[in-house]
């Protein structure tokens, strides 16, 4: 675990947490894949996971500087504020674009997902029957959790807290999206609003959810990927090529509800050939813009690959 980083380091880890941030904001696409393919996807749950007992014994004695070292905490700081300010900042630009210019940015997503696929793929040691299993099993369940239904769910505190909980777990596995599932809790907008309102008690419920859920999840996550490495790696590879059903850009809508801003939203949709597209919804498929941003997405995910340096599992990148 990386202590000591350089100023240059530190804003390099505030702008990976913002991409984060950013792709949490979006239903279908998640932080963890972005937290993987920038290199510090294995130093993020070894430093969640610090958060544990020795750590209050060092809060609760006042050794201040030994907890800093303890949980990573300038890596933390740089990551969370990162996301938090990503979070805070473009949640109004993403959600713009979602509902004004989706085909673009969906399909942006889309080349940035498929590459991740590819490349984290590649950092399986070896492929055996067990480990092919784990793949098909990722793809399965990242691809039902797409095409589920989203349903009515309470608003009380208590169905908040659960869902922070659950929503986080999903927002560090790549490929699985916890907005997505917030959206499946009917939770999305809630929070969301929430949020561009300052809802400060709802705020503070979700998050302590999220915390709780975090520092249980890490731990069974950073696990996993230590003693079954290639199985883990499989299964989260097959996480984000079961969620390319979700990110695909061309949607045509079965059937909506109505929202309790009496708004329709899309209930249930079906994926569309760009060339029928226009023609079943009437909007413009931007063809030429979405494979542009399609393959300038593949093409990033690659850049930073090629410029990361790795360790030997392929799982720690150093920036």
């Amino acid at each position: 675990m990386q202590n000591k980083r350089s100023t240059q380091e530190y804003l390099l880890l505030f702008s990976k947490g913002a991409g984060m941030g950013a792709a949490d904001v979006v239903p279908g696409v998640s932080g963890g894949t972005i937290a993987f393919i920038t290199g510090i996807y294995a130093e993020l749950l070894d430093s969640i996971r610090s958060v544990d007992a020795e750590a209050a014994k060092l809060l609760f004695s006042f050794r201040l500087k030994a907890l800093w070292q303890h949980i990573n905490g300038g890596f933390l700081l740089a990551l969370l504020s990162g996301i938090g300010f990503s979070v805070l900042s473009l949640s109004r630009i993403i959600l713009f674009l979602l509902t004004n210019y989706p085909e673009p940015l969906w399909s942006f997503f889309f080349g940035l997902i498929v590459a991740s696929a590819v490349v984290v793929g590649k950092k399986i040691d070896r492929w055996n029957a067990g480990v092919a299993i784990a793949a098909l099993l990722g793809t399965f369940i990242a691809y039902y959790v797409t095409v589920a239904t989203p349903t009515q769910t309470p608003e009380s505190y208590w169905f908040v807290f659960i869902s922070g909980a659950i929503a986080i777990c999903a927002m560090i596995l790549p490929g699985i999206s916890g907005s997505f599932l917030l959206v499946l809790l009917a939770k999305y907008e809630y929070i969301l609003t929430a949020v561009k309102d300052l809802k400060i008690s709802t705020i503070l419920i979700f998050v302590m959810g999220c915390v709780v859920g975090i520092l249980s999840f890490s731990r069974i996550l950073n696990w996993a990927l230590t003693r079954y490495h290639s199985l883990t790696v499989a299964l989260l590879t097959g996480f984000m090529v079961g969620s390319l059903n979700k990110v695909w850009p061309w949607k045509q809508t079965l059937e909506t509800y109505t929202d309790r801003h009496g708004e329709l939203k899309p209930l249930i949709q079906q994926n569309v050939l760009p060339g029928n597209y226009e023609s079943l919804t009437g909007n413009p498929s931007f063809l030429n813009l979405a494979i542009a941003l399609a393959a300038l997405g593949f093409l990033l995910v690659f850049l930073v690959d090629r410029f990361t340096e790795e360790d030997r599992t392929g799982v720690v990148v150093k920036a």
